[in-house]
């Protein structure tokens, strides 16, 4: 799941999704690091072409924030399993991934070496995570700041906390922290920089993100290359 929703009020409302990081849109970015997901949904505002098979949908209402928008994802890849009769093949995590952390692929790896059991943490090094989640695992930054758009989570957990956030009427403009705050996730260091993310023209320079390119397709599946092969391999039909 890809939210690339937002305002971008500290960009003067230049879309995120559509800044350029090395000949890639931030969007194009992200869509390859979520290589080898089951299914991919976009969230937010109409995104131009995509890749066969990538969904896309929109937050209700719009620019209702990070809650809001997991919720908009979550519906949207229930219909796409109910519509192909594929309820069983439901992925047990899901990948929760803001657009706009150009280098958030390194983390993903870091996260899916701790889901492996490849990335265990010394408990006696201060701040380093805990014990396993049986909700899934969250990014820490390298100076110990908790990222919640950026991982894998029990789809069944969101689903449940999605729930009863709508119940209580609190998942309008509710951050991606006040909905995960139900969930037991494992916190896990990842490398220096990967979770850095674009919010101010400052942001952008440091992390070498540029505006977008007039004319630049972000369906040029060039940028993209593994996504359709994986989506295909895993059974999805296409369009």
């Amino acid at each position: 799941m890809i939210l690339a929703g937002g305002r971008s009020s500290r960009l003067g409302g230049e879309p995120k999704s559509q800044l350029m990081y090395d000949g890639a849109t931030l969007l194009e970015v992200s869509l390859q690091a979520a290589r080898g997901a089951r299914a991919v949904v976009v969230v937010g505002p109409d995104p131009g072409t995509l890749p066969t098979g990538v969904l896309t949908c929109r937050e209700e209402p719009p620019f209702a924030g990070p809650a809001a928008a997991v919720a908009a994802g979550l519906s949207a890849l229930e219909a796409h399993y109910a519509s192909r009769h594929q309820e069983g093949r439901r992925a047990p995590l899901t990948l929760v991934l803001a657009c706009d952390m150009p280098r958030a692929d390194a983390a993903i790896r870091a996260l899916v070496a701790v889901l492996e059991g490849e990335g265990a943490a010394d408990a006696s090094v201060p701040g380093a995570p805990g014990a396993p989640g049986d909700d899934g695992v969250m990014a820490v930054s390298a100076d110990g700041r908790r990222q919640p758009l950026l991982g894998f989570y029990s789809t069944t957990a969101l689903q449940r906390a999605v729930a009863e956030n709508a119940r209580r009427g609190t998942l309008k403009n509710a951050s991606a922290s006040a909905l995960l705050a139900s969930l037991e996730v494992r916190e896990a260091r990842v490398p220096p920089g990967s979770t850095d993310d674009v919010d101010t023209w400052d942001d952008a320079s440091a992390l070498g993100v540029a505006g977008r390119v007039p004319g630049h397709d972000p369906g040029d599946r060039s940028a993209t290359p593994q996504l359709n092969s994986t989506l295909e391999a895993n059974g999805e039909e296409p369009g």
